[in-house]
């Protein structure tokens, strides 16, 4: 049988009665087909199609030919079909079962959509053709500005950032024109980030030329408003928070905060990658906020989990409006037009620059508009509390097993600390594989790093009062087995997964990148 380095064996294939109790000779577990890696299905001295050899041909490389094989494994139609299907088989998906990363990553995506994206005036468009062909695609743009401003009452918004953290660049550039337009991008140089904000967050500030001054969390989770009094100053550019919080908690003094960032000079960026937890319910202009990033693939339709497509457009107030990158849209008397290059802009536009090739992602922006105009406002409404509804639910269901990390009610997450854990043998990870075993994949662990030992659980809006019962009831057994002393079961696990725990120490610091045979 396969080891791994730390002794597990790496198969669930086993006699010890983990893997179905006898170990098969193909490998393979009742319908469920063994598969090898892509390089041991096929080989390099053969080739899945036959091509008659066509006439020679005046090369037009310019010296650049392959010289050497390109040591792609040769295979059939049929055995290239199966082995895609065989690892899609092993794949945990939202179609499954519930999964509790939550709408960062995959909620359900309606399919209704799905079918509004493929219709061909969408999904055959090209980024080239003349703008007089696309009419219909930009009145689509301008309706979801229309919906995206209504939502959040802002001034202005820029379509083409491609996911939340250029989305996030995006507001960040702008601010950064405003002040070189004030005259104190010099002078202001400082960017408060709260450590409860997204990861991103801090890096994207670094990015565009700014330093980072970080912000504690007081002892509910949210931003310590003493030390942000103290830090508040001249040189201070703005700050970037995240609302609801990476906690899950809705930060209650943001409208002081943000008079106080304005008094001071600066500008308020808000990242708006949890905004499903507050739509509907909360404007984002009256918070203060002088530029937010929504991820379309998050709040509004197709996650984009596996590096799928996502679109982050940037909601702006009217203090940055004007700042907004090239292209952005404009409708009159003669239709809808995509400004493009600088010469061509109108009146007191100021954009700071072009941020990438086009106008952004289109099959998002049809998703999304879809997904909005199905819900209507009543709609969106609803699933911010369904969402909130949800995380709160199972942060009752689980409170008094495992333990959460602040006390009081959250948002459209619930977020639990090791705590429970503590004396058991069982680590954060431990837990983690255990799911596996039991048919989920782990909820966010470890992040965010605020808590130790971190679980953070965001079961979307789309979940049944069924599926998060089931999910509760396992947690709640794993939690129980934790404390009874069953080490070994989260030790071990995952046994039932196609392949055992990894040393993944090893893994990260010695990564094998490139296939050898034996």
């Amino acid at each position: 049988m396969a080891m791994n380095p730390i002794g597990r064996p790496t198969s669930p294939n086993t006699d010890d009665g983990a893997g179905g109790g006898f170990e098969t000779f193909s490998g393979s577990q009742g319908l469920m087909q063994q598969e090898p890696l892509l390089n041991e299905v096929g080989a390099l001295d053969k080739c899945g199609v036959d091509f008659a050899s066509g006439p020679a041909a005046r090369s037009r490389l310019g010296g650049m030919e392959r010289t050497a094989q390109i040591g792609l494994p040769g295979l059939s139609e049929p055995e290239a079909l199966r082995h895609y299907v065989r690892l899609s088989q092993r794949n945990y998906a939202i179609d499954l079962g519930l999964y509790p990363l939550g709408s960062c990553t995959m909620k359900h995506n309606p399919r209704l959509n799905e079918k509004l994206a493929r219709l061909p005036g969408f999904g055959d468009l090209h980024p080239l053709q003349p703008q007089s062909t696309t009419q219909g695609a930009l009145a689509l743009m301008g309706e979801l500005s229309r919906w995206l401003c209504a939502i959040t009452g802002m001034d202005a918004v820029a379509l083409s950032p491609k996911a939340g953290a250029h989305g996030e660049w995006c507001g960040m550039m702008c601010i950064r024109a405003a002040l070189e337009d004030r005259g104190e991008l010099e002078t202001r140089r400082r960017v408060l980030v709260p450590e409860s904000a997204h990861g991103t967050n801090p890096a994207t500030a670094a990015d565009c030329g700014f330093t980072i001054d970080e912000l504690p969390a007081d002892a509910t989770g949210r931003v310590d408003m003493a030390v942000l009094r103290e830090k508040i100053g001249p040189d201070v550019a703005g700050i970037m928070l995240t609302n609801p919080n990476t906690c899950g908690l809705f930060e209650r003094d943001i409208r002081e905060i943000a008079d106080l960032i304005h008094e001071a000079g600066g500008y308020f960026y808000c990242d708006g990658a949890n905004l499903n937890a507050i739509m509907g319910k909360t404007r984002v202009r009256d918070l203060g906020v002088d530029a937010m990033h929504i991820n379309l693939h998050k709040t509004f339709s197709t996650p984009h989990g596996g590096g799928g497509p996502g679109a982050g457009p940037v909601v702006l107030s009217e203090r940055l409006s004007q700042y907004a990158p090239l292209p952005y849209l404009t409708s009159d008397e003669d239709g809808w037009k995509l400004i493009e290059n600088q010469e061509d802009v109108e009146g007191d536009a100021k954009p700071f620059g072009r941020m990438c090739a086009f106008h952004g992602q289109m099959g998002m922006f049809v998703r999304a508009l879809g997904y909005m105009m199905s819900h209507g406002a009543d709609g969106l409404r609803q699933v911010s509390e369904d969402a909130v509804l949800n995380a709160n639910y199972l942060l009752a269901r689980l409170q008094d097993e495992m333990s959460p990390a602040y006390e009081g009610v959250c948002m459209h997450e619930a977020l639990f600390d090791d705590v429970f854990l503590k004396g058991t043998g069982v680590t954060t990870l431990d837990f983690a594989k255990a799911m596996i075993d039991e048919g989920y994949h782990p909820m966010t662990m470890y992040f965010p790093l605020v808590v130790h030992g971190a679980m953070l659980i965001e079961p979307t809006e789309t979940e049944s009062i069924e599926s998060l019962d089931r999910f509760a009831d396992t947690l709640l057994s794993l939690a129980k087995a934790a404390k009874d002393g069953e080490v070994e079961r989260f030790s071990q696990a995952p046994v039932l997964a196609p392949l055992r725990r990894l040393d993944e120490t090893r893994a990260a610091r010695s990564p094998v990148l490139r296939w050898q045979s034996a």
